[in-house]
């Protein structure tokens, strides 16, 4: 029963990875609908004539791009350099020709001017960024950028930068190269201008604005701290879904080793030099350097917004990270390559670096925070960062009021007004029709009208709703504008300073919308129009004041053309208890079988909080809101059905549709526009080590018209769930797999020490599935340790019960993968075994017949071969060339060539030990029935003497591959299944770490015409330590190493060395960091070297099996 058990266990591991791995592949297979407008261009690329200066600088080249159709000369489109250089490096087997979209969207807003103002709230530095004392004249633009964008590219051939960290440097050193040479060009331009005798305007640059795209954006960064980059060549970086915490394949030790020492570098740039008493001697290396990084989003599958956050390398005074969901103008996700062409992005990325230019200089802002700020006025939105309604917001007292102008009121007499919106706008309060006295805590705008709306603070703030939220297409300014009133009826110069009028039309927050309905007719009725605006006003805003007024604009008259089709504003006094609704982690995990219904009724709150228990990150759910009514009362249909399409109809003329906003503090704000059914989804990182505040739950905020009522489903969705999990925890789950392998390894060795049966690979892995124990122990315990972690080096604490589940749940399908592994290799050398076995014992058969004399031959020929003296020389000590043949591989090729050889050796030893296993097995089996026959026929002893000698005739395994155990009890078969299960546990794990370098050796592949270099020093150390391992125990009995120093009087065995580096690699694993189990693999094969040195040097040069400890099997 037990045995049944365990592999059930086995079998729904398997299974679950399974599922989990189609699922996920059907997720991210589906074609995705971005709402990107595609960029055209005319583009011409001028290549730069290189000096020397740069190894690479043969192998790589760099272009000026030019915009235009008309054909060019290339050297006085060069003589007429003068703009502002920007260098663009494109990401992993990406080309120069991907500037294009950015360079052509560049020229054309040069060209057409800076972006239409707006009177939406402005996004700001924060104080933490260094929001205080602005020059807030930088953001004064007039009607033409001072200079142009120069745009230059690095063309570095397409290689695949991503997977190996050799590359990664060669193009760091090639674009410090790139950098000085396009400084160096400005010059020359300027040079040979003078020499004409043209006039020459403008100072000469002294720094290049960088653009990267993916791994492109780190290069700028490992450029910048480059020890050749002239001082100050750099002072502005912009990246586009670029990973900066780790690579986003952490599978090469080098590669994850240049990402931690290039971060490293970045901490200690931006640390200033002070004296031992704490004066400041200097600034810090790198006080010049801004940085911005824009995310994708959760449609980028190669880089999360997690890798691309500056979090803890670049300081919030110096940079930030915006994902381009919530990004002024843009508010889409988008794929990893459509951020280079994306319409919206690339639009408003060229207006923003040309924003940082100074008009007094014609070069980029010196001051680092007004870049930043500059950034960040571009780039954010204005919309909250969070959207808890129970805080309290204190937006707008930090405001003072304004000036006051006269404005006529409800009674007609004279009384103050704000003068926030600008002067050029052509409205006023004199336009008013006349004004509305609101008697409801809901208030709804139509048309515009003209009209101006009173709203009693005190009467419909009452009962607990004290908070204001107001939501509309109209513009701020233009269309409507707000004020708060402290009384009505009195003259200005009778109310104090403090209890002037305060117009707060300008803190009203832009969110994205669809387009409006069209009016088919003129007087025609339209859908509502979707939202375009929120404006919110917590108790703390409103304290002071009385009446709160909405003044709409009269309806603009455009000669030959219908009024707009719709506008419309609906504001309500609401309680936020009233709109919260919390979805537990049971309820949503239920909902991905049993959706759960919500019915809001009519007159219900505009803002619901809909707060998830666990991220929605991780468990993406699809929100879908259906009309129920709309205050109509009966359609009048007969039909049923047909009544229902109309009613649908009707009720989208009366309500705007739904609109939901989500926010992490990772990845920042994200809106779903026209929401009436959509799988809502945040690119946030939940239970992981490197905890975010906040990232374990989501609130979305849903703003749905009052007037209706919504029938709601809320249901999880599973294929976007699989998706999400291994794009957040693939990593992890590979860590997890070589710890999976290692506990695996560590139960054989102790088969071994206590001479019981060696097991199978399978076997153990269904043995350490078993609960409580071992499971938990191998699984619980890092975990524990990693929190322990945390808590020592005062790291921000992740949720216990998420971390600790997700982690479960990885090391569950990392067994899954493991056992999935396990048995398709198993498969195949049974298969080949098999056939191997059947075609030998046909040849015996056979080998008398004639047909087979040329075999016979051949067979002879070869057997003279292989009896040459190196031949036998080589076949005597087969592990030690192996060992050498792959070490030289490693140090002088490619360490994946290296391990291949490592698993060929590993892969012929198992075929040959099943073979000679299956082979004796057969023997046995026919001895037995020949013995059988023997007693029943008496057929005589010779024929049993002959099945006897066939039985145990000691040709039959490779020396190699055999045991030399003193179980004198076991047969030659079960000798031979041990070696098996012994080589085929060493095969899985060093597949894994073959695999672990696949990505690095497609580079090299591509590179191989390009010219030779060696493997980076430490790759070619820890795949060495990885071959020995391989080769020095490469027979059961070298399981048993030299005793160390004991632990409680326990001996250190290699079974406890399995378990510490099982437990080193779920760390490693818990940590992003797969890369990091290659020390644990080369740490045991320094181990089993050291020991298998002493065994020889101490011992009598073979296996000591006196120390083994023995039990008696029953």
């Amino acid at each position: 029963m037990e045995g049944f058990r365990a592999k059930l266990r086995v079998a729904t591991t398997v299974i679950l990875a399974l599922w989990m791995g189609i699922a996920a592949l059907y997720s991210l297979l589906k074609p995705i609908s971005n709402g990107c407008v595609m960029t055209y261009m005319y583009p011409t690329y001028i290549p730069i004539s290189s000096t020397e200066g740069a190894s690479s600088s043969a192998r790589y080249a760099l272009y000026l791009y030019h915009e235009g159709w008309k054909k060019i000369d290339f050297e006085e489109h060069l003589k007429q350099l003068n703009g502002v250089p920007v260098l663009f490096i494109p990401g992993n087997a990406g080309s120069y020709k991907q500037v294009r979209s950015l360079a052509a969207e560049s020229d054309r807003a040069y060209q057409g001017g800076p972006l239409e103002h707006s009177f939406y709230q402005e996004a700001s530095l924060t104080s933490e960024e260094g929001g205080v004392n602005i020059d807030a004249s930088i953001f004064h633009s007039s009607n033409q950028y001072t200079r142009k964008l120069d745009w230059f590219a690095v063309d570095l051939e397409g290689e695949h930068s991503a997977m190996d960290g050799q590359i990664l440097e060669e193009h760091a050193e090639y674009v410090v190269y790139a950098i000085h040479r396009i400084l160096d060009q400005y010059r020359e331009s300027q040079d040979a201008r003078e020499r004409e005798g043209a006039a020459t305007s403008g100072s000469l640059p002294k720094s290049v604005i960088l653009v990267g795209h993916s791994v492109g954006g780190f290069v700028a960064r490992a450029a910048i701290i480059h020890p050749l980059l002239r001082k100050s060549a750099v002072e502005t970086v912009l990246t586009l879904s670029s990973p900066h915490q780790s690579p986003p394949l952490a599978l090469q030790p080098s590669l994850g080793n240049y990402f931690a020492r290039v971060n490293d570098e970045w901490r200690k740039g931006y640390e200033a030099h002070t004296t031992p008493t704490g004066h400041r001697v200097s600034n810090s290396r790198l006080s010049h350097v801004v940085v911005v990084s824009i995310s994708a989003g959760y449609h980028d599958y190669q880089v999360r917004s997690k890798i691309e956050s500056l979090d803890g390398i670049v300081p919030p005074t110096h940079g930030f990270m915006i994902s381009s969901t919530g990004m002024k103008n843009v508010w889409l996700s988008m794929e990893h390559q459509a951020i280079l062409w994306c319409n919206q992005l690339v639009v408003q990325v060229s207006h923003t670096l040309l924003s940082l230019i100074d008009s007094r200089t014609g070069q980029p802002f010196l001051d680092t925070r007004q870049r930043l700020a500059m950034f960040s006025r571009m780039l954010r939105s204005g919309t909250p960062q969070s959207f808890n309604w129970m805080m309290q917001s204190h937006l707008f007292h930090q405001s003072t009021p304004a000036s006051i102008k006269d404005a006529k009121d409800a009674t007609g007499s004279q009384a103050p007004s704000s003068s926030s919106c600008p002067s050029t706008v052509q409205w006023s309060a004199e336009g008013l029709d006349k004004d509305l006295y609101i008697q409801t805590a809901t208030v709804t705008v139509l048309a515009m009208d003209g009209k101006r709306r009173w709203l009693d603070i005190q009467k419909l703030g009452a009962n607990g709703k004290d908070h204001f939220i107001f939501v509309t297409n109209l513009a701020p300014c233009t269309g409507v504008r707000i004020h708060l009133w402290p009384e009505k009826g009195k003259s200005t110069t009778d109310l104090p300073g403090s209890k002037r009028i305060l117009e707060v039309t300008s803190k009203m927050v832009h969110i994205p919308s669809r387009a409006a309905p069209r009016q088919l007719e003129p007087g025609s009725q339209t859908e509502q129009a979707p939202p375009s605006a929120v404006f919110q006003l917590g108790p703390e805003d409103m304290r002071g004041f009385r009446f709160l007024t909405i003044s709409v604009a009269p309806t603009p008259t455009i000669s030959g053309r219908p009024p707009p089709a719709v506008s419309m504003a609906v504001g309500q006094f609401f309680n936020p208890q009233e709109g919260e609704r919390e979805f537990s982690p049971q309820s949503m995990l239920l909902s991905a079988y049993s959706p759960k219904d919500l019915f809001l009724k009519e007159d219900h709150p505009l803002v619901f909080n809909l707060t998830f228990a666990i991220s929605l990150g991780l468990l993406p759910i699809t929100l879908s809101l259906r009309t129920a009514s709309c205050g109509i009362q009966n359609s009048g249909f007969a039909n049923e059905e047909a009544g229902d399409i109309e009613h649908s109809r009707l009720c989208k003329m009366r309500c705007f549709p739904p609109v939901a906003l989500a926010w992490d503090p990772t990845s920042g704000l994200y809106v779903f526009p026209t929401l009436f059914s959509e799988t809502i989804i945040i690119d946030s990182s939940p239970a992981l080590w490197s905890y975010s505040q906040g990232s374990e739950k989501t609130i979305v905020v849903l703003l749905v018209d009052p007037h209706c009522s919504y029938k709601t489903s809320v249901s999880v969705s599973i294929t976007a769930a699989a998706s999400r999990f291994l794009l957040l925890y693939g990593s992890q789950i590979a860590g997890l797999s070589v710890a999976v392998v290692f506990f695996a390894l560590m139960r054989q060795a102790y088969a071994w020490d206590y001479y019981l049966p060696m097991p199978s690979m399978l076997t153990v892995v269904e043995y350490n599935l078993q609960m409580p124990f071992p499971f938990l122990l191998l699984a619980i315990l890092p975990i524990l340790v990693s929190l322990f972690h945390s808590f020592l080096m005062s790291q921000p604490f992740t949720p216990i019960m998420s971390f600790a589940v997700v982690s479960l749940i990885c090391y569950v399908l990392a067994n899954g993968v493991i056992a999935l592994l396990i048995l398709v290799s198993q498969l195949v050398f049974y298969v080949t075994a098999t056939a191997h076995v059947f075609i030998k014992t046909r040849w015996e058969v056979w080998e008398g017949n004639f047909c087979f004399a040329f075999l016979l031959w051949f067979v002879n020929l070869s057997s003279s071969f292989f009896s040459l003296k190196v031949v036998r020389v080589i076949r005597a000590n087969h592990l030690l060339v192996t060992a050498l043949a792959a070490i030289t591989l490693v140090c002088f090729v490619h360490p994946a060539l290296g391990l291949i050889v490592i698993l060929l050796s590993h892969a012929f030893c198992c075929h040959t030990s099943l073979s000679s296993f299956l082979t004796a097995s057969f023997r046995s089996h026919a001895w037995r029935k020949e013995l059988y026959d023997y007693n029943t026929n008496n057929n005589g002893r010779s024929k049993l003497r002959y099945t006897r000698e066939r039985r145990f005739n000691p040709n039959l395994p490779l020396d190699d591959c055999s045991s030399s155990s003193p179980d004198s009890s076991k047969t030659f078969g079960d000798t031979q299944l041990e070696i098996f299960h012994h080589r085929h546990g060493l095969l899985i794990l060093h597949l894994l770490a073959s695999l672990m370098f696949v990505p690095s050796l497609m580079a090299w592949f591509q590179r191989i015409s390009m010219g030779h270099s060696f493997p980076w020093f430490l790759d070619s150390v820890l795949c060495i330590g990885v071959i020995l391992h391989g080769t020095v125990i490469s027979k059961p009995e070298y399981n048993y190493l030299v005793s160390f120093p004991g632990i409680l009087g326990q001996e250190l065995r290699l079974n406890s060395i399995y378990l510490l580096a099982g437990y080193y690699s779920f760390l490693s694993g818990l940590a992003l960091a797969p890369y990091r189990v290659f020390y644990a693999m080369a740490a045991i094969g320094v181990i089993s070297l050291a020991s298998k040195i002493i065994k020889e040097k101490y011992g009598k040069g073979e296996p000591r099996f006196g120390g083994r400890k023995h039990s008696h099997r029953h």
